[in-house]
């Protein structure tokens, strides 16, 4: 097979070195722009697991590699005057410069050609000249050939909201180094580590309103350098930092990074002898992952490992190439797409320092941006630095109430370590034993409104399982406010009585708080059971609808609701004030406000929804207006001591609906009203939705309005392991998490992730208590078997 590689970067070179190791009788010949010892930039990071997939590849390259890296597993966080130190990262840094001599000179004592000082201008050409049978294209970020066949491609280049500059210094960090500097203008932040014996990389980093103010972009090239060199005086210890970007003017060498994605990868040309040749994108012409998790040249050795795979298993030399590169697209670009994932998380976590950095205390800003990807949980940092862990969880626990007489046995015997999840919380009058919370789900089973047997054994199971608090489903404020006919309600005192009954139980049998969640369906109401055809109208006995506008949830299919008059807005405030008074009198520890999903409240505050020009429609201000004087009205007769929260919808998803902005102006509307409680979910407002969903993907807009607004949270959607949950509470992603569909399937959730964590100190029912032992034990000799170390 005779191979072309457009682009002596690393992903070329070392696919050029696996083709020839693969079949010597292979011609390759590697073609780059600059001179053989040319390049820009200073060290790259990968992490222990790509070395060990270079020694599979090649040996001997890696052997090499492996002699010239500097090793670390330590990660330092500079913040506040503070240094916060976390071990067993397993990061090797290697000089930019150094590694490509190695692969140079490796493909050289192979065979491959490589040809130097020759830009490229028409890939076809070239392709003719060498006779290639096979097209790479790893030209780079601003790769000639990606925009020449982006059709084909078809890339989606997002330029991201920081600007950076890539620097060194002869400051030798003995470990991968974060250090945080609070100007005038906001923060700016470096990213530094060794990479040779002399020289560390030292990139700074700032958004671009921060950059912007501080006037970087009027400044010349050393006016910056001098710049960072003062901010960043106390880590340099007066080393001066270097740019060797001297081909650049002025304020050029700061950028802004590109996150590139192709949909596809491989582009067929058809050239003038009547061959079909491919051209195939590898390294950062095909994608791009952000230098905060250091994977752009790992993504590009694996590209060229994962592609001569897939060519080798393949056979068939030329005739296997379209079955080898439709393989290598495949499932290539899925696992490139999750490091792209983790990278955006850790990129927007950097964007947006301040909010941690002006909101959490450094022990939990540093976790916070140890786990910033979510690619790294509790668990994973406790396996590769557990003291760290630790002392952390006693730090969180301390910042929690728990008393230090507590503290101190739990330090002294790491079998009672508390995990986050299991730290108390305390709003108002209210201490939640745990941070977990049974979501409000609806279950579709009470008769005239009425909460029956089912409930009493739904609700009471799950507070008997262990969680904090259990939040019952959305109770309707009269009977036109219900989804569905089977829908409970507190509208009468036939309907208190019930709840009082499913109250007392929980709060006689558990330690569990039981909340009640008050709602109106507007023009969600009047639909059919959840199991039956959810949405669509009742075949027969449907009630009239009320909403912000006249717009059907389905067009075509629901009813047309009516438009609220102020008597409406009136009767609706007064009904929820009545429903409040008896879920007081019911005994409910809490009371939740749900102004989301598209049912009334919402329907008021969503654009996509409320086309009102009066006082209550246009501007977000207006169209919260309704929501806010229910509220207000709520809190004025719930009781002072008893905790009031908000579900409100954090997004859309919907162009055009309410954006995860838009959610904290939100958060602090209600906040300002009273609230102890901001319950983060999305969507359910429009049919058209789009969600992106994914693991604790509501999770960020938590984030964001904790530490933005400046409310308690809950985080709600695809939480579902104590891991999850740990790694949100203890980064202040949240305060709580509400967990819905695992509490399907397993009451006692809680217990049972308890016992898979090794924390034995947790209350169980005493009538079930006989169990407990045998299901540590199971978990204890189950986690063994996998070979992790178990108990807390």
């Amino acid at each position: 097979m005779r191979v072309l590689c457009i682009g002596g970067g690393p992903s070329g070179l070392y696919f050029g070195l696996l083709m020839k190791l693969q079949d010597p009788a292979n011609d390759v010949v590697v073609v780059e722009r600059n001179r053989p010892y040319d390049t820009f930039g200073w060290g790259v990071v990968f992490s222990d697991a790509t070395l060990e997939n270079l020694r599979q590849a090649d040996p001997v390259s890696a052997r090499e590699i492996d002699a010239a890296f500097n090793h670390w597993d330590d990660i330092d966080i500079h913040i506040g005057g503070r240094t916060i130190r976390s071990g067993g990262h397993g990061f090797i840094g290697i000089g930019r410069k150094r590694l490509l001599n190695i692969l140079q000179a490796r493909c050289e004592a192979l065979g491959v050609r490589l040809v130097f000082e020759t830009d490229v201008a028409d890939d076809q050409a070239l392709a003719r000249q060498y006779s290639a049978d096979l097209v790479i294209a790893c030209d780079g970020i601003n790769s000639r050939i990606r925009t020449r066949y982006a059709e084909t491609f078809a890339p989606d280049i997002d330029t991201r909201q920081c600007r950076f500059v890539w620097l060194g210094t002869h400051k030798l960090f003995d470990a991968f180094t974060f250090a945080f500097e609070k100007t005038e203008h906001g923060w700016f932040q470096a990213h530094a580590y060794r990479f040779d014996d002399t020289t560390s990389t030292f990139i700074v980093e700032a958004p671009e309103r921060v950059w912007r103010d501080a006037g970087i972009g009027q400044m010349s090239q050393e006016e910056g350098v001098a710049f960072c060199e003062r901010l960043f005086a106390r880590h340099l210890d007066r080393h001066p930092l270097i740019s060797n970007a001297t081909h650049l003017r002025g304020s050029a060498n700061w950028i802004r990074f590109p996150r590139v994605i192709c949909h596809r990868w491989v582009h067929w040309n058809t050239l003038d002898d009547g061959r079909r040749v491919p051209v195939v994108l590898m390294g950062d012409a095909a994608h791009t992952a952000h230098f905060s998790i250091g994977s752009g040249t790992k993504l590009a050795l694996e590209d060229a490992i994962d592609l001569a795979n897939a060519i080798g298993r393949a056979h068939g030399g030329i005739d296997g190439l379209p079955e080898a590169l439709t393989h290598y697209e495949a499932t290539r670009s899925v696992e490139v797409l999750k490091i792209q994932n983790a990278a955006r998380n850790s990129t927007e976590w950097f964007e947006n320092v301040e909010r941690y950095a002006d909101s959490l205390a450094p022990e939990q800003f540093a976790y916070s941006l140890l786990t910033r990807s979510q690619r790294i949980s509790h668990e994973n940092l406790r396996v590769r630095d557990a003291g760290y862990v630790a002392d952390f969880e006693q730090w969180l626990a301390a910042q929690a109430g728990v008393p230090p007489e507590t503290l101190h046995l739990r330090a002294a015997d790491p079998q009672h370590g508390l995990p986050p999840m299991f730290t108390p919380y305390r709003v108002r009058g209210v201490t939640l034993k745990n941070r977990v919370v049974v979501s409000p789900m609806a279950m579709y089973s009470s008769v005239d409104g009425v909460p029956g047997d089912f409930h009493l054994v739904h609700l009471g199971a799950r507070a008997l399982g262990g969680a904090g608090m259990v939040v019952a489903e959305m109770t309707c404020v009269s009977p036109d406010a219900r989804i569905t006919p089977g829908c409970p309600g507190l509208w009468n005192d036939t309907q208190r009585d019930a709840w009082r009954r499913i109250v007392d139980f929980v709060h006689a049998n558990s330690d569990a708080k039981i909340a009640i969640q008050l709602g109106h369906a507007g023009r969600k109401g009047s639909t059919q059971l959840g199991w039956e055809k959810m949405d669509y109208p009742l075949a027969e006995g449907n009630w009239p609808l009320i909403s912000a506008s006249p717009l059907p949830y389905l067009p075509g299919i629901s009813q047309m609701p009516r438009e609220m008059t102020p008597a409406d807005m009136a009767q609706v405030r007064d009904d929820f004030v009545a429903n409040a008074r008896r879920a007081a009198e019911a005994g409910f520890d809490w009371l939740e406000l749900h102004c989301a999903h598209g049912y009334l409240l919402s329907s008021f505050i969503s654009p996509l929804t409320n086309l009102r020009t009066d006082a209550y429609g246009v501007t977000l201000a207006n169209r919260l207006r309704f929501p806010l004087e229910v509220f207000a009205a709520v809190r004025a007769v719930w009781p002072a001591e008893r905790p009031m929260s908000v579900r409100i919808s954090a997004h859309d998803w919907v162009e055009g609906g309410i954006t995860a902005d838009d959610a904290v102006a939100i958060a602090r509307a209600f906040k300002a009203a009273g609230a102890d409680m901001i319950d983060c979910s999305s969507g359910q407002v429009s049919p058209d939705q789009a969600p992106v969903y994914g693991r604790m993907y509501q999770t960020p807009f938590a984030d964001r309005i904790r530490n933005e607004a400046g409310i308690a949270t809950i985080a709600v959607g695809a939480i579902f392991e104590a891991d999850h949950v740990d790694s949100i509470v203890a980064a202040g992603r949240a305060d709580l998490c509400a967990i819905a569909r695992p509490h399907l399937a397993d009451p006692a959730w809680t217990l049972h992730e308890a016992a898979r964590l090794g924390f034995r100190d947790v209350t169980w029912p005493k009538q079930y208590v006989a169990g407990k032992r045998q299901l540590e034990t199971n978990m204890e000799r189950a986690a063994a078997t996998a070979g992790v170390p178990g108990g807390k």
